[in-house]
Parts: C-alpha cells; sequence; structure tokens
C-alpha cells in the first residue's frame, strides 16, 4: 500500500451529526487518508475493573472529522473507499451496560471483560475468533437537523454494520458542501445484530480513498462489497426498517432493469436477502442484499 497524503487523528471528534458542523480536515478526492479513531468509548476502558454504567449520549461513539472532500456539493454521491482497516493495540473490551442492549432486562450491573488480540484473532476464553474489523459510527452531515452519534439515520451514523469493512465502499449522500464526513466505534469483532450492545472495542486505523460521483445522490448509505449491494436502512422497528431497505433495493432495480414497481418487488423476493446490522441503538438497522449478477450496477 502506498504511504497516505494526510493522516488524520482524534484530534478533532464529533459526538452530533449536525447540518452546520464545520469541517476540521480537509482532503482531495482520490487520495489516500488513514484515519486514526479512538475505541468507543475514547480510552475510558483499561481493565476489567472500569466498567461502563450508562451510555452517556453525549459523550461517546466519538466520531474523528468531520472531513471535508473537496469538490462534494449537495446532489453528488459520496464514496469511501475502504483499502484497510488496522488494529493498534494487543487487546480489546467487552461491555455489559445496564439499561442497554437486546437483553437489557437480565443485566443488573456493568461488567467489562478484556481480550486478548494476538496472531489475527481475538481470544476469548479458550475460543480464538478470527479477526473482522468493521466501522461502527460512519456518516455525514445531514440534510438538517442534528443527530447523536449514538443514532443511525438516513445520513449513517451509527449503523453497527459488520459489512462496513476493509474491502467495502459505502455510499452516502452529499448534504452538505464538502460531505463532512466523520467515523469511529471500531469492532475487532461483532456478530450481525451486535446483540449485547457492544463487539469487542478497539482503536484503529483506517486506510481509505474517497470518491465524488456527481449528481448521483442517494436517499441512504449503500454498501457496496466484490459482489453484493447492500441497501441500509435505520427506523424505529426493525419492520419499518426492512420497509425502507426493500424500497429502495426496488427503485434500484427499477432504475436499472427498467422493471414496473411490480415486477421489481418479485426479482427482490426472489434473490435480496433482509440481514440485520443491530437492535440495540435507538433506531433499529438492517441491511437488503442483492448479487450483482442481479443487479451490476445502481446507477
Amino acid at each position: 500500500m502506498h504511504r497516505p497524503t494526510t493522516i488524520i487523528t482524534s484530534e478533532h471528534v464529533i459526538y452530533h451529526f449536525d447540518a452546520t458542523m464545520e469541517a476540521k480536515w480537509r482532503v482531495k478526492a482520490g487520495d489516500l487518508i488513514e484515519i486514526r479513531c479512538p475505541d468507543g468509548v475514547h480510552g475510558q476502558i483499561r481493565t476489567e475493573t472500569d466498567r461502563y454504567k450508562a451510555v452517556d449520549y453525549d459523550h461517546v461513539n466519538d466520531a474523528v472529522g468531520p472531513i471535508f472532500v473537496e469538490g462534494a456539493e449537495p446532489g453528488d454521491r459520496l464514496v469511501v473507499d475502504i483499502r484497510d482497516i488496522q488494529i493498534p493495540q494487543n487487546w480489546g473490551y467487552v461491555l455489559l451496560i445496564p439499561n442497554f442492549g437486546l437483553l437489557k432486562g437480565n443485566i443488573e450491573d456493568a461488567k467489562t471483560k478484556i481480550v486478548a488480540i494476538q496472531d489475527g484473532h481475538v481470544n476469548f476464553g479458550n475460543l480464538r475468533i478470527p479477526l473482522d474489523p468493521c466501522i461502527g459510527t460512519i456518516g455525514v452531515a445531514p440534510i438538517e437537523g442534528r443527530y447523536n452519534t449514538v443514532i443511525p439515520f438516513d445520513h449513517g451514523g451509527n449503523m453497527d454494520t459488520t459489512a462496513i469493512r476493509a474491502g467495502a465502499r459505502v455510499h452516502f449522500p452529499v448534504n452538505q458542501v464538502g460531505g463532512l464526513i466523520a467515523m469511529g466505534d471500531a469492532k475487532a469483532v461483532m456478530g450481525d445484530g451486535e446483540v449485547c450492545g457492544t463487539g469487542v472495542g478497539v482503536p484503529i486505523n483506517v486506510f481509505a480513498r474517497f470518491e465524488i460521483i456527481k449528481g448521483k445522490r442517494l436517499p441512504r448509505p449503500i454498501i457496496e462489497t466484490a459482489t453484493e449491494w447492500q441497501f441500509v436502512a435505520s427506523a424505529e422497528t426493525l419492520e419499518a426498517a426492512c420497509k425502507v431497505a426493500n424500497e429502495d433495493m426496488i427503485a434500484a432495480i427499477s432504475r436499472v432493469h427498467g422493471s414496473s414497481w411490480e415486477e421489481a418487488y418479485m426479482l427482490s423476493s426472489l434473490v435480496g436477502n433482509l440481514r440485520i446490522s443491530q437492535v440495540v441503538d435507538p433506531l433499529m438497522t438492517v441491511r437488503m442484499a442483492i448479487d450483482k449478477k442481479y443487479l451490476p450496477t445502481i446507477d
């Protein structure tokens, strides 16, 4: 890999994606950028005696940025091409937080488990889990309003989606000049759903390039892998999020194939796959995936 043109550090972080936020970094599309992100609680957890007793919605999931991408204008699409994700330390944490997580009613006390990272694996007791780091929170400035970095929505944010990993290209709508993208809240490994409220929290170094697709704005983030398009949606319920993701896929099928809504809906039922991203945040997040052999492009 070539040396990055710009190294972006956690000197500047945000706790809210705001339509009026100001850029702290400025980069050019096409340049290789290294973004050094802290863990999701910014170093507050160091040992198993450190406990995270409640989610502080104004000081958690700090996202490095905002990053201004030159040439990005409202109506465009900003693509984050994730080339690599590196973990710069040999341990991570898993948290149980009272009143947080899928089974929050069962959690009486906060608990921290420190796990070693060694030889490309997380050591969880006597189990070795292969590393598969992902970016939990990544998004752009919204069209309007202000969203805590714990909240996922149409701008991205805390989508907690395992597919946002090295090799993925994540497409975002450009709502404000420069895009104003920020990211953080990384996990060394995490299952779909993030059911206990965390994966293995770690800091990460993200190596990425930004690409601007002029005049091709999309309403919500889409993840592109080597073989799939994944339409991401967040809403108050899983059912509502599934409906939005399905509608976005139908719109893309109709646009690309010239299909009627009914035909595109049928195809989505045959070859579309709904997957849960997370069920623990203020809004639920899902993605609906389709193989590129059925939908080679989204434009």
